[in-house]
This record gives C-alpha cells, structure tokens and sequence, in this order.
C-alpha cells in the first residue's frame, strides 16, 4: 500500500536529492585529494573510526621497542623534507626579470622568495649592525618586500660608505646584464676584503666582534662565488674553475654553499672527466649527503664508457658487460634517488627556470639539475640513448617507494607538498612520484553521483515507467524476504505465530 501511494514526484525528488548529495560529496573529495594526496573518508575511516572499532591505530607504533634503524629513518625523512639553496640559482635582474619582461610570467613564488629574504637576513646581517648606519640601513633593505624600495635603500647606503652587502644587492635585482652584475661583485669584492680583513683582527675580542667576523666571511664567499659564476656564464670557464678551487681551499669547512656543484658543472663544461672524477670521489661519500648534481653526474661518467657502443638488441642477445653492468646501477642509483630527472633530460617534459631553492629527490631539484647538465649529456654520444633504455627499470626494484628503497631511504612524502609552494604551477605541472591514482571513495561517489542524476532524469522523464520499475525492483529485492516468512508461517504453529505477531 505505501508503494502503492508514492507518485513519480517522489522518486524524482528522491532521486535528485541523492545525486545532489553525492556530488557535493565528490567535489569535496576531490578537492582534498588534490591539496592534501589523500581521499578525506578514507583517512577519517583509518584515524578515527577504525581505532572505535579495535583496530590497531596506525600513529601508534606496533611495539614499544622501536628500533634505531627505524629511528634513523625516521630522521632522514626528515632531514630529506628539508629546502636548500639552489647552488646554481640564477640573478634575479639579469635572468629572472628579463623572463618575466618578455613572457609576463613570474618564474619564482612567493614562498622561494621568501625563503631567499631569510637567507639573506641570516648571511648578511650581525647584531652589531645598528653601530653602522649603511648596515642599519641593509638590513632592513633585507627585510623589505617591495624590490624597488630595497634597490633604493643600496643606494642610499653606498651614499654612506662602500657598503658591500649593498653592491650584492645591486648586483643581484638590478643589474640587467651579467657583465654589470659583474662589475657591481668586483666593487662589492674590494668593499668585502676590507671589511673581513678587519672583523679578522678583531674576533676574539668577544662574541659580538666574531659574529660580525662570521657576517664578512659569509658575504665574502657568497660574492667569490657569484663572481665565478659570472665569469662561467660569459665563456671565461677556466677562469671560473680556478676561482671555485681557491675558494674551496680557502673556506673549505663552508659547505652550505654546495661550490662543489658549481665546479662539478664547470669542469663537465670543459669535458675535463678525470677532474669530474676525482671531485665525486672526495664528495660521492657514505657520510655526506647526496644531490642529484652527484648521482647523475657518477651515472653520467660511467655511462661514457660504454654508451657509444651500447644497442639494447645487442646486449639483450649477449647479456650486459661488466662495465655496461656498473653503468645500469649508475642510472638505476641516481634514478632512485630522484626519479623525475629523466622526463626532463629525454626531453619527455618541458623545462622552466629553475628556483632559487630546491627540495632534494623533488621536482624542483630535478628542473634545477636538467637545466644547467641537459648540455652535458647530449654531448656525450649515446649517453641519453642508454638512460632511455634502463631508467624506468628501477621501479621493478622498487615497488613500493614510499615504504622501501633500494639504496636509499624510501622517498620522503612531503616532496609533492613542497614542490608546490616552490614552483610556479601556474603554467608547470609539478611532477609527481609515485603517481598516485584516484582513491576509491572519489570512483565510488562519482559513480553514485551519475547514477542517481540518470535516475532522476529518467523518472521525470518517464514516470509511468520508472514507477513500474522501481516497483519490479522492489518486489525482487524483498522476495527473498517473504519467501523466509512463508516458510516460517508454514513451519510454526498459527497459534504461536499470532501471539509472537501480537508480541
């Protein structure tokens, strides 16, 4: 009888409400899924109602016990999550606003930015700084936000005095040729030496004299080091190695600014293998932590030996060489390390500018790696030839990456989190590893959205019909049920059956 009532106005207003509800369902779902990588009911279901139900919680660990090999995972993921300074970042007026006068983009985030206005803050500045007006004044140029008005307090600094940090600052946003840059790090050089030969004599004499010692030898780094890369961008490469090396001897215990990279870039410039060599045995180490700039480049190096001669019909017939071998685990090695690497040296994924900042085993330190070394490998004949052949065999060693590696830690989560906030998605598709498919729950409740819009559309279209339907299909999925009530009537006593009804 209460079948018997409903109009089709009901299931169409049934039916439009459920798929209603289950799209609004799938935009959020989606939605989580693209900002955080994970389906937002499937991590309610396994947090909260998975431990309501007795099922172990997987933020507690398994056993008290836990051991120091899982600790020191733990830390390396850590510490792999961790932002550093692009080696070989570009200069903002020269390279990066010239890209963006001509193509109107922004190539950097607001995020890299921001990390870089840190950076300067932490190598530029001391606490005694107030005791001299050109650096009062830097450093709260090295706070502004607006470019214009940090060109404008250099400036007004070197009205003062030479003030080196306000040469670098020049050089770095407004010089819009790398010559003028260069002559902007020449002044800055002069200005720098003085300063450090001065705190030099001075830092013993308490813990304010020294950090303004640690401040000029910061800054006189940073400006050797730029004056090489200026000297590697406009051809003088020989030039630039000699002034990578004597840095390097000079402050050799300063390793944050990665200058082995520089110089790894510079000597493949010169196809000098052997100086490449012997720089990746001193940094290639156990204990010292890897790049994509050290792995590609060992995997580079080994697939030179044989890459000229290397044809996949061949090898597959005779089986690899020993030296082929060792060059497949090159490849394999840096692969896993970072795999996004090869889409861009194959040339199977556009290139952009790279950050000032990259995240290790990430995209951002991928683009940052192919854009400066894509050069080196195609000069190497048959180098990209072999990569294309063996470098997707990696991930048979690795199935699951983000729970085991093979030679490294598994690959850290957070890669994809942080490769957003540094790159420009915009107009760049951040490359995302391993490729995640879409969870269950947004399939299931795109599904059920189509179906019930379907229903509804069909049922106001064709009432009499869809109502003989639903009918059928209710009859049916309730006709085992009378069939057990048939049987138990005919089973059970009329009497017993009536009181239990009356029960």
């Amino acid at each position: 009888m209460f079948l018997n009532t409903l109009t089709p106005k009901f299931y169409v207003a049934l039916t439009g409400t459920s798929s209603l509800i289950s799209g609004l369902i799938l935009i959020f779902e989606w939605w989580y899924f693209r900002k955080y990588g994970t389906s937002f009911i499937e991590q309610v279901s396994v947090s909260h109602l998975r431990p309501l139900l007795g099922g172990v919680d997987s933020s507690s660990p398994s056993n008290s016990n836990t051991s120091n090999g899982e600790a020191d995972s733990s830390r390396q993921s850590v510490s792999e999550c961790k932002v550093w300074r692009n080696p070989l970042n570009l200069f903002r007026g020269a390279e990066y606003n010239r890209y963006t006068w001509v193509t109107g983009r922004e190539p950097l985030t607001y995020y890299d930015m921001n990390l870089s206005a840190q950076d300067h803050q932490t190598f530029f500045t001391c606490e005694s700084d107030h005791l001299r007006p050109a650096d009062a004044i830097m450093q709260k140029a090295w706070r502004e936000r607006n470019p214009q008005a940090r060109i404008s307090a250099a400036h007004e600094a070197l009205e003062l005095e030479d003030c080196a940090t306000a040469y670098i600052l020049l050089a770095e946003e407004e010089a819009t040729t790398i010559m003028e840059a260069e002559r902007l790090f020449k002044q800055a050089l002069k200005a720098g030496e003085s300063c450090y030969r001065r705190s030099q004599q001075l830092q013993h004499h308490g813990t304010q004299y020294e950090a303004q010692h640690r401040r000029d030898t910061n800054v006189l780094v940073y400006i050797k080091r730029r004056l090489a890369m200026c000297s590697r961008k406009l051809g003088r490469t020989r030039e630039a190695v000699k002034m990578m090396r004597d840095l390097m001897k000079e402050f050799p215990l300063l390793s944050m600014f990665n200058i082995h990279e520089n110089l790894l870039e510079s000597l493949l410039e010169l196809q000098n293998y052997a100086d490449v060599q012997a720089v990746l045995a001193k940094y290639d180490d156990i204990s010292l932590p890897k790049s994509a700039t050290i792995c590609y480049t060992a995997a580079l190096l080994k697939a030179r030996a044989v890459s000229d001669k290397f044809s996949p019909e061949a090898a597959s017939r005779r089986g690899l060489s020993t030296a082929e071998m060792n060059a497949v685990e090159a490849i394999h090695r840096a692969v896993e390390f970072n795999p996004h690497v090869p889409k861009y040296l194959l040339e199977m994924k556009s290139l952009i500018l790279p950050p000032e900042h990259i995240l290790k085993r990430g995209d951002s330190e991928a683009i940052a790696y192919a854009f400066f070394h894509l050069q080196h490998w195609k000069r190497v004949e048959g180098a990209l030839n072999l990569l294309h052949c063996t470098w997707e065999g990696t991930f048979r060693m690795i199935p699951y990456p983000l729970e085991k590696g093979h030679l490294f830690y598994p690959y850290p989560i957070c890669t994809e989190t942080a490769d957003r906030e540094l790159l420009p998605t915009v107009f760049h598709e951040v490359s995302v590893y391993p490729k995640k498919e879409l969870p269950f729950f947004i399939l299931f409740t795109a599904g059920l959205c189509s179906f019930t819009a379907m229903l509804a559309l069909l049922t106001h279209q064709f009432p009499e019909l869809m109502g003989v339907f639903a009918k059928a299909f209710l009859s049916t999925l309730f006709a085992p049920l009378n069939f057990i009530m048939e049987k138990v009537e005919s089973i059970l006593p009329s009497s017993l059956w009536h009181q239990l009804t009356r029960i």
